[in-house]
Parts: C-alpha cells; structure tokens; sequence
C-alpha cells in the first residue's frame, strides 16, 4: 500500500520478516501518510480482520496471518514534492552504526515517519537516502517537537530485540532527557507515578491527562541547574507512556517550555520572543544492550545549540540559582 492509499479492500499475508509487530505499528507503516487517527478508528471499526476476526492493536502479528484492510483514500503526493522532502531531511546526524542497527539524533521539528499530516518523516528520509538497504524500521518513538536519540532497525531479529528491550521498561533501556521547565524546581531528585490515560479530541488528535483509570507510569526528575522562573531537569523513564515526561510536568504544574500541547501557551509566545523556538525536551542519553550481541552501549546525543542559547542567554540575564555537580559534564558532553 503506498501514499496514495488504496481504493479496494487489501488482503495481506505476514511473513516472516514481518512477524512480531503489534498490529497498529504495522498499519502505520504500511498504510503511507494515513493518518494514526484514521487508522484507529478502522481498527475500533473493526473494518480491520486479521484471520477473519476484529483485528485488536495491540496484536502481534504472526508468519501466515492474513489481513484484511479496508480501503483507504489519500490525494497522491507528487513525486517531486516526495524527492525535495527528503532533500530537506537529508542532514540526520548518525551516533552509532552497525549492521543490526543505527542510532540517530533527530532534528527537532521532524516528525519520526510520514502521517497524521506529515507527508514525509526521519524514517521515509533514511529509506530514500539509503536505496540498497533491504530493512529499515523505527524502535521507538519520539515526538515531533522532541529532538535526540531515536534507534532504527536495520535487521528484523534487532528489531524485535529492541521492541521487547523497550517493553521491558526499567530492566531495558535507561533513557535520560533534558527538560527546561517553567518555575522553580525545589526537591534533587523526585518519583513522580501518576496513572496516564490517553484519549482523542474531537479533532482526532491524541492527548494524554493523568486518570485514576490510567496506565501505570513512573519518571524520576533530577534537578540540574534553576534560576528564578526556570529549572534544568534530567528526566529518566521508568515507563514509556506517550507524553509520559510532558503530562507528568503539567500535572505538577511546571509545564515544559514551548510545549504547544501541555504549556503555558501565553509564556510560549514570549519565549518565542525571547529566542526560544522549539519544545525544551530533548532525548540526550541512552544505556542499553545490543540487541543481537548483549554487549553494552551508551549513546550520547549533546544539547541541541537551540537550548544551550537560551540557557547561556538566561545566565547573562538572571542569577543561577542552584547548579548540580554533573550540570557542565552534561553541558560539555
């Protein structure tokens, strides 16, 4: 199925290589520049089949199951405009390479693959850079305003590595962002477990809120560095919810800086004004295992000069109020 949708019902049989995915990540990679909205209302729908049955999300996917995907409809992008997208895109600085994987330090601003609105991703770019390569599939997520440190699959025994390391939460990867928040942060080291539930606007856009019926969810805050109206935080995930460091921050009223979902959208436009043009959420550090050898791996992606300018601004401006000992090996790094 390709970007321009498809008009007649699509029947699909898994192979191998295919196996082991949840069902909705398959539909959002096979179904191009659909929007993830749309795909989960055909699967609430129940218009997906997988075997003849209602195909569930959270499915995973096994060698010889047939789907059944209704037909979807999208006003087919000219190749030309594909092919200047991802010349636009082209710049995605390579952290670590082997033949089971890559690491990247995604942009801000770039969404990780085409859909909900976006015609052409990380994922979409790194395929059109790199014609000869045979599997190339995303291990996680980052959001389109978050920047840093994103896996990619090269190998389908890596991927599904990576998806069960990822599911294993705090016994996987120990993956560490920078935060700049509004307010000042008080306590070095905070647990924050409140419940996250996820739901649709009327719009279709997906939103998180913290819920007494919500998933269990846990992120340890560390205090780096605090100034009067502003606070540096190390966010270390305990769980992967979505938005789970953003809503987490909201919730306890020091909500990030720029978020257009969660924030102070008046203090947004001032920063705006004042130099700060992006979210100030940034993936900067990751501890894992390799997914095929077992050996450790520690990827480091530096703070984006976006964020280093307006703390450096901030400085000349207002009095540092507290600094942590690792602040400049992080600042440095």
């Amino acid at each position: 199925m390709n970007g321009a949708g498809n008009n007649s019902v699509t029947h699909v049989v898994i192979d191998e290589e295919e196996q082991g995915q949840r069902l909705d990540n398959y539909l959002v990679r096979h179904c191009k520049g659909v929007p993830k909205s749309h795909i989960y209302r055909i699967l609430r729908s129940g218009e997906v089949r997988v075997n003849s049955k209602r195909g569930d999300a959270t499915y995973r996917l096994r060698a010889g199951d047939t789907l059944r995907i209704p037909p979807i409809r999208l006003a087919e992008r000219p190749q030309n405009e594909i092919d200047e997208a991802a010349k636009q895109r082209v710049d995605l600085p390579i952290i670590y390479e082997d033949e089971a994987m890559l690491v990247i330090d995604k942009p801000e601003g770039i969404a990780v693959h085409g859909g909900s609105g976006v015609s052409f991703g990380v994922i979409e770019a790194l395929r059109r850079q790199r014609p000869q390569a045979k599997f190339l599939e995303l291990a996680h997520r980052l959001d389109r305003e978050t920047s840093g440190i994103l896996l990619v699959g090269k190998k389908r025994l890596a991927l599904t590595a990576l998806h069960d390391m990822f599911r294993e939460h705090g016994a996987g990867a120990d993956k560490r962002y920078l935060v700049l928040v509004k307010g000042r942060w008080m306590n070095n080291t905070q647990h924050v477990k409140a419940p996250l539930l996820k739901y649709l606007t009327e719009s279709g856009e997906r939103r998180v809120s913290v819920h007494a019926e919500g998933k269990p969810s846990h992120t340890v805050f560390r205090l780096l560095a605090r100034w009067p109206e502003m606070s540096l935080l190390e966010a270390q995930l305990k769980t992967g919810r979505t938005h789970q460091i953003r809503v987490h921050l909201a919730h306890l009223g020091f909500p990030i800086l720029g978020d257009e979902k969660y924030g102070d959208f008046a203090l947004n436009k001032e920063l705006k004004r004042d130099g700060l043009k992006r979210m100030g959420l940034h993936a900067w550090r990751m501890a894992f295992r390799h997914p095929l050898s077992g050996s450790p791996l520690e990827c480091l992606a530096p703070m984006p000069d976006g964020l280093k300018c307006y703390i450096a601004a901030v400085d000349r401006q207002k009095t540092r109020e507290f600094t942590a000992e690792n602040f400049q090996t992080i600042w440095e790094a």
